[in-house]
């Protein structure tokens, strides 16, 4: 009986033969780890730059968004007339509009009295624009001129303003060269267009910057009466508005920034470029490793050869290595990956973390790269013949 438990047990040969040479497995670990450290931060940096074009757009309380066709990006808005939004409530599956002004003043930091560019958002304070259930007793303050709202999350270049809030100070700076007062703070976060928000009335925003027509927007929020069908009713409005304003669902507005962002500028190419000489330089340092390992236990593998065993099992060998080193170098760069996350979102603000998607991406290219690297190598097996190194 017990040689039959012996019989029946596989040798982990491609175990072994990993192990063997300890300082040769971490230096092909390492390498591996690297590899998918670099391919974790490209991507990481990428969609979170995506994502971060995107932060004020997904709080929008709004299923439809209404947008001048001249619009290119949120760092490029144009204005279309607001009577757009009085055409569209006329559809019967329109219960709301909400019209808001979408441009960048110069804020002045009230310690450093340094000016920054900053993204101002002006909307009626009695209409919804946010989801979040707070804003609306917020956005009361609002009416009274030269009032403004704080993004708490904005960069710290803009000065401590919440924390001199917090302090119960009054704060008081200059907006476009006018005098304004923060009656309170939000939370929405920079985008990778604006390095801070604020919100305040259409009414203080047209005093700010008395260029803009009053009878001009940037933004139309539309809401929809439950049950409504908002591809449908983005169809009905594209046929009965004139061509001088677009019509996008809230998730097509959202894309739309992120295909401004991931076509029309070089972001995407960059760091998927980084990402993919990763792959490669990973790929080398395998590929180099197996090749090293099937080189230098080529005799082994002649006598298994003249033993009985077939090409294809032994280049099993060399593929179960290659996953083997997949999955111990591909743990390491996945807990790093995370600790960069974090620094990263600490020291940026910028919305990188890990997901689902690009944890099974990585992991998807590192086994690829390995399983890659691996095949390449098992060509050295071929010149295993016995008659020649025996």
């Amino acid at each position: 009986m017990k040689s039959g438990f012996w019989q029946g047990r596989r040798i982990p040969l491609a175990w072994l033969l990993l192990s063997r040479q300890p300082l040769r497995l971490m230096v092909a670990l390492a390498g591996i780890c690297f590899a998918g450290i670099l391919m974790f931060m490209q991507l990481g940096f990428r969609d979170g730059l995506f994502d971060a074009s995107v932060t004020v757009h997904r709080l929008f309380d709004a299923d439809l968004v209404l947008m001048s066709p001249r619009s290119m990006s949120s760092i490029s808005m144009s204005g279309f007339p607001r009577r757009r939004l009085v055409q569209a409530m006329a559809h019967p599956d329109v219960q709301g509009t909400t019209p808001v002004n979408w441009n960048f003043l110069l804020w002045r930091n009230p310690e450093t009295l340094k000016t920054r560019s900053i993204l101002a958002l002006g909307f009626e304070p009695v209409d919804p624009l946010f989801t979040d259930p707070e804003l609306a007793a917020k956005a009361k303050s609002l009416t009274s001129r030269g009032r403004v709202l704080f993004d708490q999350r904005s960069r710290s270049e803009f000065g401590p303003i919440a924390e001199w809030f917090d302090e119960g100070r009054i704060v008081e700076t200059e907006l476009a060269g006018k005098r304004v007062r923060v009656t309170g703070l939000v939370s929405l976060g920079p985008s990778f267009g604006a390095d801070g928000n604020l919100l305040t009335s259409r009414e203080t925003f047209l005093e700010l910057l008395p260029s803009t027509s009053p009878g001009s927007i940037e933004i139309g929020l539309v809401r929809l009466r439950p049950g409504a069908d908002p591809q449908a009713v983005t169809r009905s409005l594209k046929e009965s508005l004139p061509n001088d304003v677009q019509v996008f669902t809230r998730q097509d507005f959202i894309d739309f920034e992120k295909n401004y962002w991931r076509s029309s500028t070089s972001i995407g190419f960059i760091f998927s470029l980084g990402a993919a000489m990763g792959f490669v330089v990973g790929c080398v340092i395998v590929y180099q490793i197996l090749y090293s390992d099937v080189s230098d236990h080529l005799p082994e593998y002649a006598t298994l050869m003249a033993m009985g065993y077939r090409l294809n099992t032994l280049m099993g060998v060399v593929a179960r290595e290659g996953v083997y080193l997949a999955v111990m170098g591909y743990l390491p760069a996945y807990a790093a990956g995370q600790g960069l996350y974090a620094l990263v979102r600490s020291s940026t603000k910028l919305p990188v973390a890990m997901d689902p998607p690009r944890a099974t991406l990585v992991f998807s290219l590192i086994l690829v790269m390995c399983m890659a690297s691996a095949l390449l190598a098992m060509r050295r097996l071929v010149d295993a013949d016995p008659a020649e190194i025996f």
